[in-house]
């Protein structure tokens, strides 16, 4: 099993960022974490509103604890209210439902930790975190678990 390292992390928030700018997205705040769901690196861009550190964070965080990309867990937690407001609850508000949180896997399959992303639209935030992912050689997995 490998871990997700500092200059990978890094590297990833430098190249969803660089693709934001790319696609002139608004400022946006990227958050990675392991898959102990510690935070290993997190940049907000100039302009980048107040909450943004924190939704980014929350996304990712959605990801590791559900095992599926936080676009999915909106899909559930519209198809689920009561439970997924429980999960909500029981992680003290640690998740956000909205896309921009997607598992980072490495070769072998392993979730090694999650991006999350905040700022655009969770489309937007989305495609910067799956670009992150991939310009870093690591394996992108915004939607549900192989098991």
């Amino acid at each position: 099993m490998s871990s997700l390292t500092l200059a990978a992390a890094a590297n990833i928030v430098d190249e969803a960022l660089a693709e934001a700018r790319r696609r002139d997205y608004a400022p946006l705040c990227v958050a990675v974490l392991d898959a102990g769901a510690h935070l290993v690196a997190l940049k907000r861009e100039d302009g980048a509103s107040l909450m943004r550190p924190q939704i980014a964070i929350a996304k990712a965080t959605g990801a590791l604890g559900m095992g599926y990309g936080s676009r999915e867990l909106a899909r559930r937690a519209n198809a689920s209210p009561t439970f997924y407001n429980a999960l909500f609850a029981i992680s003290g508000g640690a998740m956000a439902p909205s896309p921009g949180g997607v598992l980072i896997r490495d070769a072998a399959g392993t979730v090694i930790g999650a991006v999350g992303i905040s700022g655009d639209t969770g489309d937007a935030d989305e495609a910067c975190a799956l670009a992150g992912i991939a310009a870093t050689g690591l394996t992108a997995d915004p939607g549900l678990p192989t098991t």
